[in-house]
C-alpha cells in the first residue's frame, strides 16, 4: 500500500504518539508498546534491496484504530543509526538534539526536561511539515467552519497542528500547563504530566491563509519556567514577560523546513532533512545584517494607520539615495516568513495599531515576544512602537500590540517617529 493512501496524520484525533529516537533497534519494528505499534512501510515502488540510503517511511500506529497513523520520513532504523555515525565521521553538521545535547553539559542542575520539551516540538515540526507538503492530497486544505478566540476563521491545518502539539509536549510530562492560540484558555495536561517544570506556548500554524496558495507559513513557540511551586500548572505561569522566557522559535515550512531557536546565548538555525528526518544546524549564531532598506508590512491598512505610521512609511519612501530611499517592499502574509527574511537580509516587520485596532492584530505572548527574543539575540529589536517588547506585562492570554521588529537601526528610527522627534 502507498503511504498516501493511508492518510497520514491528516485522519487522526491524536491520543498517543511514540517519539522516534536515535537508539531505537531494529529488533522494535513492528514491537507492540504501551502507546503503539510501530511498522516501517516501503514506498512504492520498493526500493533497491541493497540500496540502504533509499527512504522509508516509518509510522506510528495508535490505538485510536486503522484509521490512527502518522508519518514522516525516515530511514530504515538500522541505516539511519549508520548514517548518522557517517556524518558525524565526515564531520556533518550536529543534528538538533545533538546541539542542544552538547549545551545542556553547560548547566550542571540540568535533568533533561528542557531538551525532551524541544524535541516534542521539533518532531510536531515535522509532522506538520508533512502535512503541509501533502496538504492538497489528504484534505489539509481550507476552513472547519468554526471560529476561534480571536474571532478568526479556524483552517483545518490549524485544529489539526494545535491537538499535535497539545498531546506530544503533554507526552513529555515536563510541561505543567500550556497556552494556543487557538484555544480561549489555559490548556493543562493529564495529572501524570503536570509537575513539569515548563509552561510552553505556541501559535501552531502562523499564516495558515496561506496554506491554501502554498506559500510559507509557521510555527512559533515560547518556553518559560514555571513561577508556580508543584501540581497543575496556573495562569500565572504563562503570564510572564519576554524577558523571562527560557527559550523561543519558530519553525519555518517553505522551500525547506527551518528550526530557528534561542535559549538566550545566540540565534541558531537548523535545516530538516525530510530523507534522515533530522534537523541538521546549517547557521550558529545567526545575526541581523548592519544595513538594509527593505521594510515588510501590509499597507493596504495605512487607511486606517495613526499619524506616527502614516509619517513613517512615507518617508522610507521618498527618494533620497544619500539616505538609502526609497526602501522596497517585501510582504509575505506570515509573520515567521516575513520576519525569516529580514533576519537573513534586514529591514524591519511592521503591523501598527490602528483607529479600529488601537492595540494592533498581533499576540504579544504567541508571537511578539518569542520573535522578539529571537531578534534581541540576534542584535536587532523589537516594540510597540514606544515601549520593548520584552518588557510588557502580559495582562491576558491573548493581548495584542502593536508591532515593530528587525535591524535596531530601523526599530530606532520607527521609534523617533512615534517620538517627539522625526528622523529629520
Amino acid at each position: 500500500m502507498h503511504p498516501q493512501a493511508l492518510g497520514l496524520a491528516a485522519r487522526l484525533r491524536l491520543g498517543r504518539i511514540v517519539r522516534h529516537r536515535n537508539e531505537t533497534t531494529p529488533t522494535e519494528v513492528g514491537k507492540e508498546s504501551r502507546n503503539a505499534v510501530f511498522c516501517c512501510i516501503a514506498p512504492d515502488p520498493p526500493p533497491d534491496p541493497h540500496d540502504s540510503y533509499y527512504p522509508q517511511w516509518t509510522f506510528a500506529i495508535t490505538r485510536a484504530g486503522p484509521a490512527g497513523c502518522v508519518g514522516i520520513p525516515e530511514i530504515g532504523y538500522r541505516d539511519r543509526r549508520d548514517r548518522l555515525e557517517e556524518w558525524a565521521m565526515a564531520g556533518m553538521p550536529p543534528t538538533l538534539n545533538q546541539f542542544i545535547r552538547a549545551r545542556q553539559q553547560d548547566y550542571p542542575d540540568a535533568i533533561g526536561e528542557f531538551s525532551e520539551v524541544m524535541n516534542a516540538i521539533a518532531l510536531g515540526g515535522k509532522l506538520i511539515s508533512r502535512e503541509i507538503n501533502l496538504a492538497g492530497l489528504v484534505d489539509a486544505t481550507g476552513y472547519t467552519g468554526r471560529t476561534n478566540v480571536q474571532g478568526e476563521e479556524v483552517a483545518k491545518l490549524d485544529e489539526w497542528s494545535n491537538d499535535l502539539l497539545v498531546d506530544l509536549l503533554g507526552e513529555t510530562k515536563c510541561v505543567c500547563v500550556m497556552g494556543s492560540e487557538e484555544v480561549e484558555g489555559p490548556i493543562v495536561p493529564p495529572e501524570s504530566a503536570s509537575n513539569g517544570r515548563y509552561a510552553v506556548l505556541f501559535d501552531p500554524v502562523d499564516g495558515s491563509s496561506n496554506i491554501d496558495i502554498a506559500a510559507p507559513v509557521g510555527t512559533i513557540f515560547s518556553i518559560q519556567r514555571r513561577v508556580t511551586n508543584s501540581g497543575a500548572g496556573h495562569l500565572e505561569d504563562l503570564l510572564q514577560p519576554g524577558k523571562n522566557q527560557a527559550a523561543a522559535g519558530y519553525i519555518l515550512y517553505g522551500s525547506s523546513t527551518m528550526f530557528v531557536y534561542t535559549t538566550g546565548q545566540g540565534v541558531h538555525a537548523f535545516t530538516l532533512d525530510p530523507t534522515m528526518g533530522e534537523f541538521h544546524l546549517t547557521t550558529e549564531d545567526l545575526r541581523f545584517p548592519e544595513k538594509s532598506n527593505v521594510y515588510s508590512t501590509n499597507e493596504g491598512n495605512a487607511g486606517t494607520w495613526r499619524e506616527p505610521d502614516l509619517q513613517w512609511v512615507d518617508w522610507i519612501k521618498q527618494d533620497d539615495p544619500g539616505t538609502g530611499r526609497p526602501y522596497s517592499a517585501r510582504y509575505i502574509g506570515a509573520l515567521v516568513a516575513d520576519f525569516h527574511r529580514i533576519l537573513l537580509k534586514g529591514g524591519i516587520f511592521a503591523y501598527p495599531g490602528n483607529t479600529a485596532r488601537p492595540d494592533g492584530k498581533l499576540r504579544l505572548l504567541y508571537e511578539c515576544s518569542p520573535m522578539a527574543f529571537i531578534a534581541e539575540q540576534a542584535g536587532g529589536a523589537a516594540t510597540n512602537g514606544t515601549r520593548r517588547i520584552l518588557d510588557i506585562e502580559p495582562s491576558g492570554l491573548h493581548q495584542r500590540t502593536p508591532y515593530y521588529i528587525g535591524t535596531a537601526r530601523e526599530v530606532e528610527l520607527i521609534g523617533r517617529f512615534h517620538g517627539s522627534e522625526g528622523p529629520g
